[in-house]
């Protein structure tokens, strides 16, 4: 009897430990301070002794997210309808240097708790140039930025966002909260996200009024009943039923720290308020007392000195050699157009020291190589121009000005560039796929189908649309080829090589210049005025129209010793009624006719 007692007994434990197992994480959550909270962290995010959650660790090109690592319920399943939720979090921003900023941080609600794509410095870890804006990220962020990016159409450098899907923000204001006066009106106290002082967040959404508030205070002030941000936010399309809730986190050229304190999330109801008394406390900033480092120096130096002149002698030796290899040059015009500037000791790292096996290409303008980001393992492309290049520093400060600021999906982007000595270095976006003339003149393992062809065709012409007629200035490309379309891992064409691009006021007459580019691709009245126009980017297009759907160069040299022009040779084609017939062979399946004929 009692051995069947005990067995009983068991069997209802192990049938208890077994529910418990199975049965949903609890709906909500507090953590004053991170002992024991077993978020998923990756890049520098880690968890210090005293529970303290540090995020990134001034680090440059850095990111990091920490999130609760189960899904919650966001969605009815059944209507499809926003659930309610509600977050409390308290954060501190330590920039390395006092007032120079390293990026900010969000608080995300995502489908997946890998964000790993994601870029630093202004993507904040949570998009990329590719994906920034896809309404197929389901992704939900108030962004706390400390930095103006005018591509996102940020409003200041201090401010708090709402962003869906991307980073141009829902709505946006000033960090700052709500002050109640004695006549029961409100105004708003202004507050610095940069202070390296604790400040507290509310985000809650109400599902039934869709609508999402967002507010800010100091550690130590009540709730404000005015929230700093309130929005109608219909998230039926941005959230799906399970959506992950966490951090993320980036640094830039500069380099700081970001901290949270404490954190509570419901997804029915409030947020349970934090214990501001068990929150942990803040690392003390590294300060220099410089009173008290005189008076050590004093006592230090006379006795240390014979010392210090040796090893001095042997590290200034040392220094002048590693100075020389890797020194850099600024000038005025820098500072001016303001793109991100590389070390060139991140390049030599990132390149493996420019090793041949890292070549991707060779130009007349220098080598191309292939390049991992040491911190971030970002993969890039650097185009290595050096001193009898052809393209001189005017040009170098074309691209910078030009490309650096432009911002198209179908363009290259360029991430920055670096100076040193007489090299120049620029450094953009890696297209795993190369350029598009590999896939049309080349021998490429793979044939580009009709329907991939017609894609990149329309992706190159939506870019030239943005460079004439929808940036801020008129920009003429001035060598549109096959050899400048680059493609991405999607196979999507963007357009590259910005080294003879002009820029011109809308307005404008641009002036007479000499004559650039590649033969076969220069409009004929270049010859006479040297006034190159957006019609002579619509020219070049035209070859490269032909390029693509002929699988031929605009000029040949047959085996006769005859050269080949390709429009003759299609006109040929043309007037015989035989259109079709000029077509490139290669098409892998099958092809739209009308689409054909009309490129």
């Amino acid at each position: 009897m009692i051995c069947e007692l005990r067995a009983s007994f068991f069997l209802l434990a192990a049938m208890h430990i077994l529910a418990a197992a199975d049965s949903p994480p609890p709906p909500r959550f507090t953590f004053n301070g991170f002992h024991g909270a077993s978020l998923r962290l990756n890049g520098g995010s880690f968890v210090e002794p005293n529970g303290l959650l540090r995020l990134n660790n001034n680090t440059r090109q850095e990111v990091s997210h920490a999130f609760y690592p189960f899904p919650f319920l966001f969605r009815n399943s059944s209507s499809g309808d926003p659930l309610s939720f509600s977050t409390s979090f308290v954060f501190a921003i330590v920039p390395q240097y006092h007032d120079v900023s390293s990026h900010g941080l969000a608080f995300a609600v995502s489908p997946s708790s890998n964000l790993s794509a994601a870029l630093p410095s202004q993507h904040l870890g949570l998009f990329n140039l590719t994906n920034n804006g896809e309404a197929t990220n389901h992704i939900l962020a108030v962004e706390i930025d400390t930095i103006q990016n005018i591509e996102f159409e940020d409003i200041n450098d201090n401010h708090v966002g709402i962003d869906l899907n991307g980073l141009t923000s829902l709505a946006s204001a000033p960090a700052a909260f709500a002050v109640d006066d004695s006549t029961e009106l409100h105004n708003f106290q202004n507050l610095s996200l940069i202070s390296g002082e604790p400040l507290r967040v509310w985000a809650e959404y109400d599902g039934k009024k869709m609508q999402l508030n967002v507010t800010l205070a100091p550690l130590h002030i009540p709730k404000p009943h005015l929230p700093l941000l309130s929005s109608k936010v219909n998230l039926s399309s941005i959230v799906l039923d399970e959506m992950y809730v966490g951090f993320s986190a980036s640094t830039g050229a500069a380099a700081g720290s970001h901290y949270v304190l404490g954190w509570s999330f419901s997804s029915n109801g409030s947020a349970e308020e934090l214990k501001l008394s068990d929150l942990p406390s803040l690392p003390p900033r590294e300060e220099v007392d410089r009173g008290k480092k005189t008076k050590v120096l004093v006592i230090v130096i006379p006795i240390s000195v014979i010392l210090f002149l040796v090893i001095a002698a042997v590290g200034v030796a040392l220094l002048i050699k590693q100075a020389k290899k890797f020194a850099e040059v600024m000038e005025d015009w820098e500072i001016e157009y303001r793109p991100h500037r590389f070390s060139y000791r991140d390049l030599y790292k990132a390149t493996r020291g420019f090793c041949e096996a890292n070549i991707l290409g060779k130009g007349g303008f220098g080598d191309v190589y292939r390049g991992i980001l040491p911190k971030s393992n970002v993969e890039i492309a650097v185009k290595r121009i050096s001193h009898g290049s052809r393209q001189g520093m005017k040009e170098f400060i074309a691209e910078i000005a030009s490309i650096g600021r432009l911002r198209h999906r179908n363009l290259v982007q360029l991430l920055g560039y670096c100076r040193r000595l007489g090299e120049l270095l620029l450094v953009y976006d890696f297209m795993p796929n190369g350029s598009l003339d590999r896939y049309i003149f080349g021998r490429a393992e793979e044939s580009l189908s009709w329907s991939q062809r017609f894609k990149i065709i329309k992706g190159i012409a939506a870019s030239l649309l943005y460079l004439h007629e929808e940036w801020e200035k008129v920009v003429i490309h001035r060598d549109v080829k096959a050899s400048n379309v680059l493609l991405d891992s999607k196979f999507d064409g963007k357009l590259g090589d910005f080294g003879l691009a002009k820029l011109y006021d809308r307005g404008c007459n641009p002036q007479t210049t000499r004559v650039v580019g590649t033969l076969g691709y220069l409009a004929p009245e270049l010859s006479r005025s040297g006034k190159f126009t957006s019609s002579s980017d619509v020219f070049a297009f035209g070859a490269f129209l032909l390029e693509v759907a002929c699988g031929k160069r605009p000029v040949e040299l047959k085996t006769s010793g005859i050269e080949m022009v390709l429009v003759d040779w299609v006109l040929e084609f043309l007037m015989k009624g035989e259109l079709l017939e000029a077509r490139n062979r290669k098409f892998a399946g099958e092809f739209a006719r009308e689409e054909v004929e009309m490129v």
